[in-house]
């Protein structure tokens, strides 16, 4: 057996890519588990396209990047519109001209009852999260194919793709999907010697929560996610995360699960759907209830940073501020309190 490991692990090697002068393309990439990613191929030797949608939040990334010497494109654009995800592709062929490696992180979280999130929000939901993928990698497929086995796509899921999340209709609709997009693009491009790799993150501390929008009871939503966001144990650190899907795409690995919650999730899942289901449908009555709302009323959203809570600053979110201030997700008043500390 100890033979087979280590054969494995010299193919393994042979196979794995090698990063210098290649360009990766990270979606989502200003902020959080993008930013991260960046910066991990960056210091690998790639050449890096980010984009998002907050001009200020983009152009403190491009800045942090290139001051650790990582050549870098940046883009402000909403890839949820097919023409501008059309046109970030081809400015960044048009920049570096080729990509080697996609990797499709761009999303939007929102946290509300099903009532509260209505149409309009699942519907946002999949354009941030399901066809702003799907618009950037098929309009990138011809460039990843001209790069044969060297080319990469990398689909961020969730383990909200794998089991649903109450109060995340929306979203985990979006992340099923997009697991469902990242595994037939493996079964389809194998011949084209293109690899895919589904990542399914568990609970995350990117210091995304404050970016997170929260709808009906906001406070009280925002209270049990952030808190369950924190969790050390539960939760996983954003830069272990994001070394480890760097390894799994020089590898060409198909699947990487990140977090003790994505691999009990998933192993729970498939032994005994059924009786997950219930459980977590359970675990989803303890949770914030609808508030009533006018039916011409539009859903009320709130931002995380926004959201008027004593949670922030305090000992049971600590690590998700410590990551929000390192990862360019720092709400206003942390982002005040951390300068002043300087």
């Amino acid at each position: 057996m100890a033979s087979v490991a280590l054969a494995r692990n010299l193919l393994a090697r042979r196979r794995r890519l090698d990063l210098r002068g290649r360009v990766v393309v990270i979606t989502g990439g200003s902020r959080g588990l993008g930013l991260l990613m960046a910066e991990e191929f960056g210091r690998a030797g790639a050449r890096i396209a980010i984009c998002g949608r907050d001009a200020d939040a983009l152009s403190r990334a491009r800045t942090h990047l290139e001051t650790l010497g990582i050549e870098v494109h940046a883009l402000g654009c909403d890839l949820g519109e097919r023409e501008e995800a059309e046109a970030f592709v081809d400015g960044v062929v048009d920049v570096f001209g080729r990509i080697d490696v996609l990797v499709n992180n761009a999303g939007a979280i929102h946290v509300a009852p099903v009532e509260e999130s209505g149409v309009e929000g699942i519907e946002e939901a999949m354009r941030s999260n399901f066809w702003s993928a799907t618009y950037v990698t098929l309009h990138a497929l011809p460039h990843l194919k001209a790069r044969g086995s060297a080319g990469r796509i990398v689909n961020i899921t969730s383990v909200g793709g794998r089991v649903a999340i109450p109060h995340m209709v929306g979203y985990a609709a979006s992340k099923f999907a997009m697991a469902g997009f990242s595994e037939g693009l493996c079964v389809e491009l194998a011949r084209s010697g293109i690899k895919v790799t589904t990542v399914v993150p568990g609970l995350m501390r990117t210091g995304s929560i404050y970016n997170a929008t929260f709808g009906g009871d906001a406070e009280a939503e925002f209270a049990w996610f952030s808190v369950l966001a924190s969790l050390p144990i539960v939760s996983v650190s954003a830069r272990h995360a994001a070394r480890a899907i760097v390894r799994a795409t020089l590898d060409g690995r198909q699947e990487v699960k990140l977090g003790l919650s994505a691999h009990a999730a998933s192993l729970a899942h498939g032994m005994a759907p059924g009786f997950t289901t219930r459980a977590i449908a359970a675990a989803g009555s303890l949770f914030p209830s609808s508030e009533p709302q006018d039916a011409e009323e539009a859903p009320r959203v709130q931002r995380g940073r926004d959201v008027d809570s004593a949670l922030p600053g305090s000992m049971a979110v600590r690590l998700s501020d410590d990551a929000a201030r390192n990862n360019n997700e720092a709400p206003p008043s942390a982002a005040r309190e951390a300068s002043r500390s300087r």
